[in-house]
């Protein structure tokens, strides 16, 4: 599988790390973060870039998901999810790693580098790609609405209209 990964300088040591632990599995890694420390730079460019591969990754039918980090994984998963086909979860144990792959069919990952391990964040890591979507009819349906309000602002009828 092709892995995208996108950091800023609060997950650079993690992101340089696993990519390693990546290849080791053997994974296709392609970073999109910075090449240097910098404390002064700016994390929205970074993970946007690895969402855009992503979805084109998927939609030329290449196998592939991404990974974003920062402090908390906050503002990681925000910038990641202006990307339009992109359903980035953030996640902080191996549950909420499962969940969004599981149910939610996340196609990009956010983690707090400064929150967890090297070790907790690579089972995080490994669990999501791990996981397969469950395919289940409410899952694909809710998947479905979401998508249709990223593309035409679509929403089901409001029950208490």
């Amino acid at each position: 599988m092709r892995i995208h990964i996108a950091t800023d300088h609060a997950g650079l040591d993690f992101s340089t790390r696993l990519q390693e632990h990546l290849r080791a599995a053997g994974h296709d890694v392609t970073d999109h973060g910075p090449v240097e420390y910098d404390a002064l730079d700016d994390y929205p460019a970074f993970c946007i870039r690895a969402a855009q591969a992503v979805i084109a990754d998927q939609t030329a039918g290449i196998e592939a998901l991404g990974v974003v980090f920062g402090g908390s994984g906050n503002g990681e998963q925000i910038a990641a999810n202006k990307v339009q086909g992109i359903r980035a979860a953030l996640v902080w144990n191996t549950s909420t790693a499962e969940l969004a792959r599981e149910h939610n069919d996340a196609n990009v990952i956010s983690i707090g580098a400064r929150q967890h391990t090297f070790d907790e964040v690579t089972s995080f890591i490994d669990t999501f790609i791990g996981t397969p979507f469950s395919g289940e009819e409410r899952h694909a349906r809710r998947i479905a609405q979401i998508a249709d309000f990223e593309i035409s602002g679509a929403l089901l009828p409001d029950p208490r209209a």
